[in-house]
């Protein structure tokens, strides 16, 4: 039997749902998973199974933890490298992630996630790119400050920050806007993580009926 489970949503839509199972795979919580599909709000499935209005939800051990970056840190006490090593490390990698995690609503607004569509040119409102300016910025330091000897944020090992900024590759991959060489090599590189192609495979499963049609044909 398992220890716990992990509620998310609809894979091919929900950012906060993939930065709470990065964490839970990498930390091997031995948890069952169920998805419920969203509906661009909070639905009675999800207040049914969580008892709150939002996903991920996590069960595991008769603790309940229903917020992403509360997974992160849970998965954390379990995996400790989840974060990087060096005091001077592990607070750059929280404070960057508390900004992915508290801000750039520009991008997350116009861009919303979508792992499969043609969104090419869509969503470049002058907010958006002033976050992905931003994010750039924060990647191109962080790797050079705290990234050698490997090609995520702070080396050879995907941490907490790379798990909170993977929602972003999926809109620059999306999306396409105008991004830099080394922005499109870190994209490609989480991309290729084995975890971020078995929640695309996975996506890719879900049904049709699940799709959101504002989530296809907005602008």
């Amino acid at each position: 039997m398992a220890d716990g489970t992990l509620i998310i949503g609809t894979r091919r839509y929900s950012s906060w749902s993939l930065r709470g199972w990065l964490p839970v795979k990498l930390a091997r919580l031995d948890v069952e998973e169920m998805v419920i599909p969203l509906a661009g709000g909070v639905t009675a499935a999800v207040k049914a199974a969580t008892g709150g209005t939002t996903v991920p939800y996590l069960e595991h051990n008769g603790l309940k933890i229903w917020e992403s970056l509360a997974i992160c840190e849970y998965c954390a006490e379990i995996e400790p490298a989840l974060w990087p090593e060096g005091l001077a490390a592990r607070t750059h990698a929280r404070v960057i992630a508390a900004e992915m995690h508290g801000g750039f609503r520009g991008i997350r607004m116009a861009m919303p996630m979508n792992l499969f569509r043609d969104g090419a040119g869509l969503g470049q409102t002058e907010a958006a790119l002033a976050d992905i300016a931003r994010i750039e910025t924060l990647w191109r330091s962080t790797r050079a400050q705290f990234g050698a000897g490997g090609p995520y944020l702070f080396g050879a090992a995907f941490t907490i920050a790379d798990i909170m900024y993977a929602p972003v590759v999926t809109r620059l991959l999306t999306y396409r806007p105008d991004i830099a060489a080394d922005t499109r090599a870190y994209c490609d590189t989480v991309r290729a993580h084995p975890l971020m192609v078995e929640w695309y495979r996975l996506a890719a499963l879900e049904p049709k009926e699940w799709l959101l049609p504002g989530y296809e044909t907005s602008v």
